[in-house]
């Protein structure tokens, strides 16, 4: 028994030593990485404002439109894409130079049943899609994509709000932007 105990301290010592020691190192790369991505140290990056979400024609509860707009947010600064993320009713974008605005607009919304996807995996998904425009502000559209969000198995069906702003996100990460003027 007390060898057990030796033998078990031992192992998390030498865990503990072991991640302290990695961990810079682990620190070190992502850093590097993250900065050859983005390019320079020095390069200009846009800066972004996200605009309230427009239903469109679409009847979509006012708390999907929240959740969309919040996610959106959480998920563009997660991005690292953007030197700043501004939400729309932030006064200081006027003085903001390369300030990109993201347009959401809500083009399908399907309802889902939380219940459903419990008791089946073939129906209560619920499904959303919406075109969001990269804008500048004279309104040139610097980006323009379909995506969808949605909540097939469990989950609540505001998790679908979330996917939505992580595929938004991923999508303007992924895509090739032009740069900003100096």
């Amino acid at each position: 028994m007390i060898t057990s105990k030796r033998v078990s301290w031992i192992l998390l010592t030498m865990a503990i030593v072991t991640i302290i020691v990695a961990r810079p190192r682990l620190a070190q790369t992502a850093a590097s990485k993250s900065s050859s991505s983005n390019g320079a140290s020095g390069a200009v990056r846009w800066s972004v404002q996200v605009d309230k979400v427009n239903p469109g024609d679409v009847e979509i509860e006012p708390a999907f439109r929240v959740a969309i707009y919040e996610n959106l947010v959480d998920e563009l600064v997660k991005t690292n894409r953007f030197q700043q993320v501004f939400r729309d009713s932030d006064r200081t974008t006027s003085a903001v130079p390369n300030l990109l605005i993201l347009k959401t607009t809500v083009q399908k919304y399907a309802a889902g049943s939380e219940t459903r996807r419990e008791v089946t995996t073939v129906s209560g998904a619920t499904k959303l899609m919406v075109r969001s425009q990269l804008c500048t502000r004279g309104g040139e559209v610097i980006l323009e994509r379909m995506v969808v969000g949605n909540v097939r198995f469990l989950g609540s069906n505001l998790r679908a709000t979330h996917n939505l702003a992580r595929n938004v996100a991923k999508t303007i990460k992924q895509s090739a932007l032009p740069e900003p003027s100096l």
